[in-house]
């Protein structure tokens, strides 16, 4: 019986150096049925010749237009289906994984036709015994929250868990699931498109179960990482978007707004925020403008 076919699917923008080494850890994986697209995001540093020259297995598809996180992967979802994939590693370029981390993924979700998309466990790349996802939950209020986030490994998650999502810098995902339920919703763009991926999986009848023994380490966010106000606004807006999607009750509604407008009163009222927060409460401002109006995709610098 021959082994399910893996594609990777790898968004690069300008990172050439960090897709390498990460294509570099791809091949050098155990797994021995997989494929890996890579997709270029108008790279002006000489990502696409460097793939090329280093990697000519890899498929290389150049974009001419930026859709997003969210709207950038489906192109290589869709590509990977084609070229038949079994499942979909959905991959961030600054990741590094563990030699068998494709062969324990494909192993746990070959176990139950059921489990629908699974993640590893995720470690911060500068700490690497440092938990940076074991799974994510969702909280009463709809808080998506990494399980683990900043504990040193000491074996606390010894087994494959069901979770209600898992992170975003790498998911492995069944071609049934993404038949049945579709790929990324390309109106977050960026931020929360994992979570409402897993989540629209999981009210189909779909398992998410995260798998420590897989191991992956994750540069693009530290223990002291501060968002930027572009992640800003795509939290506030996108979290509303996903109360909306998935018909959060109105306590939820109402305790998600008055938290945002706390934290736009705090950071406009307290001498330690006035100054430093004037571009993230904008951010918010514009972020909940948006879902109003219905504004979806990229952000817009002029509000």
């Amino acid at each position: 019986m021959s082994l399910p076919c893996v594609i990777a699917v790898i968004l690069n923008t300008n990172r050439r150096d960090d897709t390498l080494e990460c294509l570099e850890s791809l091949y050098r994986n155990a797994y021995p049925n997989q494929r890996v697209i890579v997709l270029d995001n108008a790279s002006s540093d000489g990502s696409a010749a460097a793939i090329r020259e280093r990697f000519p297995q890899t498929i290389l598809i150049e974009l001419d237009r930026n859709l997003g996180y969210a709207g950038n992967n489906n192109v290589g979802i869709e590509a990977a289906l084609q070229h038949g994939a079994d499942w979909v590693f959905v991959l961030n370029e600054d990741t590094i994984l563990a030699p068998d981390c494709i062969e324990r993924l494909v192993s746990v979700g070959e176990e139950d036709a059921r489990i629908g998309i699974v993640g590893p466990m995720v470690y911060h790349y500068d700490e690497p015994n440092v938990i940076q996802s074991a799974g994510g939950i969702l909280e009463a209020d709809l808080a998506a929250l990494h399980v683990g986030q900043n504990e040193v490994d000491i074996g606390q998650y010894p087994e494959p868990r069901d979770v209600a999502w898992v992170s975003g810098c790498a998911l492995l995902v069944r071609r049934k699931l993404i038949e049945e339920i579709g790929a990324l919703d390309e109106r977050f763009f960026y931020y929360w498109e994992e979570t409402d991926w897993c989540t629209r999986a999981r009210e189909r009848g779909w398992r998410i179960v995260h798998i420590p023994q897989a191991r992956l380490w994750h540069k693009g966010v530290q223990r002291n990482y501060q968002p930027s106000p572009n992640v800003t606004y795509y939290a506030t807006r996108n979290r509303l978007l996903f109360l909306r999607k998935h018909h959060a009750p109105p306590k939820v509604w109402v305790l998600v707004w008055l938290q945002n407008l706390r934290t736009l009163f705090s950071w406009s009222v307290r001498p330690k925020w006035r100054a430093s927060m004037r571009e993230h409460r904008w951010a918010i401002r514009q972020g909940m403008m948006d879902f109003l109006r219905g504004r979806w995709g990229m952000r817009s610098q002029q509000g």
